[in-house]
């Protein structure tokens, strides 16, 4: 049951920090997930030091090496090295199924509240990781290469607040289910801030490139991203504004049936204009998220 927060009851002034402080209380990142990062930022990477890496974590190699021998790579025989199957991935592909099913991981070994679903926000996130990736790499888009991390976390925010702050985050649902105004607002009502503010902030604790920081924090109002740099350019906020609402829209949502979320398919279409080419990128998702589900079940 929701309870309501107390009326005239204002926000603490410390529910930010106290938010942000559950990431102190999650495992350290694995050297694995540490170098993959660092290949955001152009820092080269090894891939016989990875593969050495990834042999010494059983789980990872097993999950990888399903990943390579799945109906997305199509290979004709059986690959069993963890070497070979890092060299088949590839840097970018690696990091990204390295980094959703590692980050999941580490979310997992915490206790949630009866709101808070940890297989809904994992699906939906790396739902959206995927999908700003694919269209990242079709699109002249800004900061590109971090499309998937930025995808795959960018509602952290709202995963720190079920998890540090249940009661405000069981009135933040109360009040959206009430229907008569966004999320956004729900949060600023509550909290005194918003889940994009919080996961800018999240990510900005990892280091991650500010880039990535900028999109996620605009990326429920990309309008206010300034960051495009060149003419033509579509900014990765832009990117993951498409992909959370089609993802939204195909029921991929953290919440259950009954509380509205960003759900737009016509922002992909516009973003994508041309039929054929959407029904391509559209098909790769579904068949790299069919991939990834397993490990999140």
């Amino acid at each position: 049951m929701i309870v309501p927060l107390e009326s005239g009851v204002s926000p603490a002034p410390n529910l930010k920090s106290r938010a942000l402080d559950a990431l102190a209380s999650l495992p350290p990142f694995s050297p694995i997930l540490t170098r993959l990062l660092a290949s955001l930022t152009g820092e080269e990477v090894s891939f016989s030091k990875l593969g050495d890496l990834i042999e010494k974590d059983t789980v990872l190699a097993g999950n990888l090496l399903s990943i390579v021998n799945s109906a997305l790579y199509a290979r004709r025989s059986t690959i069993v090295s963890v070497r070979h199957a890092v060299a088949l991935l590839g840097i970018n592909k690696l990091r990204n199924a390295v980094l959703a099913m590692s980050i999941s991981r580490m979310w997992n070994k915490r206790p949630v509240p009866a709101s808070w679903s940890m297989t809904r926000f994992n699906t939906h996130s790396v739902a959206c990781g995927i999908l700003s990736d694919l269209l990242a790499q079709r699109l002249p888009v800004s900061c590109g290469e971090g499309a998937f991390i930025g995808g795959l976390l960018h509602d952290i925010g709202q995963m720190l607040v079920g998890l540090s702050l249940p009661r405000q985050h069981e009135e933040v649902l109360r009040l959206r289910m009430e229907g008569e105004r966004n999320g956004i607002e729900c949060e600023q009502e509550v909290l005194g801030f918003t889940h994009p503010e919080l996961s800018s902030e999240a990510l900005g604790y990892w280091k991650l490139p500010a880039p990535v920081l900028t999109a996620v924090l605009y990326h429920h109002a990309p309008g206010s991203d300034k960051s495009r740099s060149r003419p033509g350019e579509i900014t990765l906020s832009q990117v993951i504004e498409a992909a959370n609402n089609y993802v939204n829209s195909v029921q991929i949502s953290i919440f259950a049936t009954g509380i509205s979320d960003s759900s737009d398919p016509s922002l992909l279409e516009s973003m994508v204009p041309d039929e054929t080419q959407r029904a391509t990128i559209l098909e790769e998702f579904k068949t790299e998220y069919d991939v990834m589900l397993q490990f999140f079940r």
